[in-house]
């Protein structure tokens, strides 16, 4: 594993030339293109590391996975997907088109409009510290709070997500206060994570929710099918069909450079790589992960032969 980890690692750092980082958030260019780290932690609770698997960045748009497995344990399946769809988009992260023009019902939880839908059926019952302790819980990692500086810019730079909260309480999907749900899911987004704790989230989530040591329920088992099924199907924003045939292990990603990657029942995988593709995916963790699926033969649909 040690030896196809640092393959994967090599091969990954050939193509971070081609990407660049988050820039429209000032506080996310400040990151190194150059950074780069992979983690596999086992079924059997073994970790394997390559490169800079300690370092923090903002986990962004993997806090959705995050706020869609609360959202489900808090309000139901039911009221999660009353006022929003599980499609995927084809469109970017961010954009408004299809939500005015085609539908007015968010595509997925995981693009921005789903995701601030999403955090506003939690905004009357759950603060931030209850939602900062449920994930320091799911990532076993005590040492996550909430980078300010990273914080401080989204809002400084949020007009596109504050004109997606008001175009979705114009009609009606977000009944809470806009400014509101756009002050959590900003400081959801800005929390510090590692390439190490992104493993041990998606090692919960290939283990049904449960701790892969302990045993103890972290997530209801039905809040984690459903969230591993809308990872595979939009977790990679409007590159989501390609990876999926390409790669095949549900994941997530967030523009902050980070991937979630979860192989049901054998191992989680956390990826660090700030050097995005233009739809905003790790350039370097996706061929890493490409890497790994043929490998190790990590693939869904992989043959047995």
């Amino acid at each position: 594993m040690q030896k196809v980890l640092e393959e994967a690692l090599a091969i990954g750092r050939k193509h971070i030339a081609r990407g660049e980082c988050a820039s429209y958030i000032p506080e996310l260019a400040r990151a190194d293109k150059n950074n780069l780290g992979v983690c596999v932690l086992t079924k059997s609770v073994d970790r394997y590391t390559a490169g800079d698997t300690k370092t923090r960045f903002t986990i962004q748009s993997i806090s959705k996975v995050i706020s869609l497995a609360i959202a489900l344990q808090h309000c139901g399946y039911d009221k999660v997907f009353d006022k929003m769809n599980m499609e995927p988009s084809g469109d970017a992260f961010n954009s408004l088109l299809k939500l005015d023009m085609a539908s007015d019902k968010p595509f997925n939880p995981m693009i921005n409009a789903g995701a601030l839908a999403t955090i506003g059926y939690l905004v009357p019952d759950l603060t931030f510290e209850d939602m900062l302790e449920y994930t320091r819980r799911v990532c076993m990692d005590k040492g996550i709070v909430m980078d300010e500086k990273v914080f401080q810019s989204e809002m400084a730079n949020c007009a596109r997500n504050r004109a997606i909260g008001y175009l979705l309480q114009s009609k009606g999907i977000l009944e809470s206060d806009v400014e509101k749900t756009l002050e959590l899911y900003t400081r959801m987004c800005s929390l510090s994570v590692t390439a190490e704790s992104l493993a041990c989230f998606g090692l919960v989530l290939a283990n049904g929710g449960r701790h892969p040591e302990t045993g103890v329920r972290l997530m209801d088992a039905e809040a984690v099918r459903i969230v591993k099924t809308i990872m595979m199907t939009c977790g990679m924003y409007d590159g989501s069909g390609e990876f999926a045939v390409r790669v095949g292990i549900p994941s997530k990603s967030g523009v902050g450079g980070g991937i979630l990657a979860v192989v049901e029942k054998r191992m989680g995988i956390g990826i660090y790589g700030p050097a995005l593709d233009e739809k905003g995916n790790s350039i370097a963790g996706q061929n890493m992960l490409e890497y790994l699926s043929k490998s190790l033969n990590l693939h869904m649909f992989a043959s047995e032969l």
